[in-house]
């Protein structure tokens, strides 16, 4: 998976070129937290949002082409998605405290080398914008 996401800013917004699989990894972690049987406040804590907004991310994520599209993403949404892609790999931990690898990769269909990289790859580009 090509890790490397580049910003473009867009008035209070930004521009992001997603590649298929970028969008198919930000898409698991945000609908992973999303339909967890978790409050509203621990939602928010957990992506700093509500339902509203990461459903309707959910939504700009899914499908769709087979080549890389831009996706429009206020401040808060770059956010949420930063966000779920670091928390998603806190839910797969044993009881030791160890991440437990092939039941993320079998959920989420995705390493989680794979979340780490692009949740940087976010924050380098925020910082290059």
């Amino acid at each position: 998976m090509r890790t490397r996401i580049r910003l473009v800013r867009d008035g209070d917004a930004f521009v992001a070129r997603l590649t298929p699989s970028q969008r198919a990894a930000m898409y698991e972690a945000l609908s992973y937290l999303r339909h967890r049987d978790v409050s509203d406040l621990t939602l928010t804590v957990l992506l700093g949002t509500g339902r509203e907004t990461v459903d309707a991310l959910i939504e700009r994520l899914t499908g769709g082409p087979t080549e890389s599209r831009d996706i429009r993403l206020r401040a808060e949404e770059l956010h949420a998605v930063h966000s779920a892609l670091t928390a998603a790999p806190t839910m797969f931990v044993s009881r030791d405290g160890a991440f437990i690898q092939e039941p993320f990769h079998i959920r989420l269909g995705f390493y989680r080398e794979n979340f780490d990289a692009l949740a940087n790859g976010i924050v380098e580009a925020a910082s290059e914008v």
